[in-house]
This record gives structure tokens, sequence and C-alpha cells, in this order.
């Protein structure tokens, strides 16, 4: 398909996502990468009884409250 009538469909709404190579995908900034941190006892436990009130893992509680941190400082 030319890039002319690529930009025609979409411009007209139509569903172009059979048209593209997904396979090959990345979200730029947004790859994982893996980090190691230590916390105390105490802050594990809290993080713990957070997490199953809210009924998500350890990890994605410490992902949203530090990306929320920064957001504001973003901002």
């Amino acid at each position: 398909m030319k890039a002319s009538d690529f930009d025609r469909e979409f411009d007209e709404g139509k569903d172009v996502t059979a048209d593209l190579d997904l396979s090959k995908v990345r979200r730029p900034a947004q790859e994982q990468r893996r980090v190691n941190v230590d916390f105390p006892s105490w802050m594990i436990q809290s993080l713990d009884r957070e997490a199953r009130r809210l009924g998500v893992t350890r990890q994605s509680i410490i992902k949203v409250w530090i990306a929320e941190r920064l957001e504001r400082k973003v901002s």
C-alpha cells in the first residue's frame, strides 16, 4: 500500500492496523528495566497491607506511587 493511500484511509477513520507490521513496535521511554531497591521490613509490611487493600501486587503499588510522585515533579 502506498503511503498516500494509507494516510487517506487513516484520515477517513478506517482501521489501518491490519496494514501495520506490529512485530517490532516499541514505546519509546517505556522499555522495562529491572532495579533492586532495599526497603526496611516495616515499609514492606505497609506496602503489602496497602497492596492487599487495593487488590494489586506490591510491585504495582510501588510503580504507581513513584509515577505519581514523578508526575508532580514534572508539572
